[in-house]
C-alpha cells in the first residue's frame, strides 16, 4: 500500500524557518514528479511547489526566494524548506507524488506562524 507521510510541521514565530519532509513508500520515487501544496482555514487548497528531476523546480510567486523543494530519491524523500515564514504561510500542508496515473496524497503536516 502506498503512503505518503509528512512531517516536520509545527508553531514557528515570523521570520522563522521549518523544513517539512515528504517520506514515500512506493518503488519507482524518482519517477514521481513531488508537489507540495497547502490549505488554509478557509480556503482552498493551492499548490506551493514542484520538483520533478533533480533540478527541475517551480514554486508560487509567494513563497519564491523563501522555500526550496528537494528529493533524495536513495531515501524516498522530499523537502521543503521554510525560511522567513510569515504568517499567511499557517496551514496544513500537503505532500503530492504523481506519476503517470498513479496520484498519491499525504496526510497532511500543519504550519503555523504565529508570534
Amino acid at each position: 500500500q502506498v503512503q505518503l507521510v509528512e512531517s516536520g510541521g509545527g508553531l514557528v514565530q515570523p521570520g522563522g524557518s521549518l523544513r517539512l519532509s515528504c517520506a514515500a513508500s512506493v518503488d519507482s520515487f524518482s519517477r514521481y514528479v513531488i508537489n507540495w501544496y497547502r490549505q488554509a482555514p478557509g480556503k482552498q487548497r493551492e499548490w506551493v511547489a514542484v520538483v520533478s528531476g533533480p533540478l527541475v523546480t517551480n514554486y508560487l510567486d509567494s513563497v519564491k526566494g523563501r522555500f526550496i523543494i528537494s528529493r533524495d530519491n536513495a531515501k524516498n524523500t522530499a523537502y521543503l524548506q521554510m525560511n522567513t515564514l510569515k504568517p499567511e504561510d499557517t496551514a496544513v500542508y500537503y505532500c503530492n507524488a504523481r506519476w503517470g496515473p498513479r496520484d498519491y496524497w499525504g496526510q497532511g503536516t500543519q504550519v503555523t506562524v504565529s508570534s
